[in-house]
């Protein structure tokens, strides 16, 4: 399937993804640990489905050093043993601020709790950021229907200048 609109060459979208990129170097240039960054984009990518997302944030990951087994394991992080508790505290806040429709109260006190014990208030800032860029950019790609496959990394940085 091919996507239904291309995001990258419409004027009014390539303004919004400049300053879309832009939210992001602000998330990227925090002290939030950049592994933590990717790791979160990958799982919110991959509970929404968006192909486009996973492709992007596996490879950057991956060229920023991330190992192929944790890489593998995000899906299933509480059953493995390969994340630490600052991580899965993160990943935990992905999964319940992406699936807030499925959720009632939305992110649990006990995940609050725990995010709190591993960060301080600007990596916290940058991580409640993330959760919220990255669902808007699966949502971007999902409805467009854009593919994964094709990303290279830092293709985008360019975006920025």
């Amino acid at each position: 399937m091919d996507a239904r609109f291309d995001l990258f060459t419409n004027e009014i979208a390539a303004k919004f993804a400049k300053r879309f990129a832009g939210a992001g170097l602000v998330i990227h240039q925090s002290p939030l640990p950049r592994s933590t960054q990717e790791l979160v984009s990958l799982r919110a990518s991959q509970i929404n489905g968006c192909g486009w997302c996973i492709d992007m944030h596996t490879k950057e990951a991956a060229a920023a050093g991330e190992t192929p087994v944790r890489l593998h394991l995000v899906a299933a992080w509480r059953e493995s043993t390969v994340f630490t508790e600052a991580e899965r505290a993160a990943l935990a806040l992905a999964e319940e601020g992406t699936r807030l429709a499925d959720a009632h109260p939305g992110v649990s006190d006990e995940t609050w709790a725990q995010v709190r014990e591993h960060y301080d208030d600007d990596q916290i800032a940058a991580l409640v950021s993330l959760v919220a860029l990255i669902n808007a950019a699966n949502r971007l790609a999902v409805i467009v229907h854009q593919r994964g496959g094709s990303y290279e990394p830092g293709m985008f940085a360019a975006a920025l200048d």
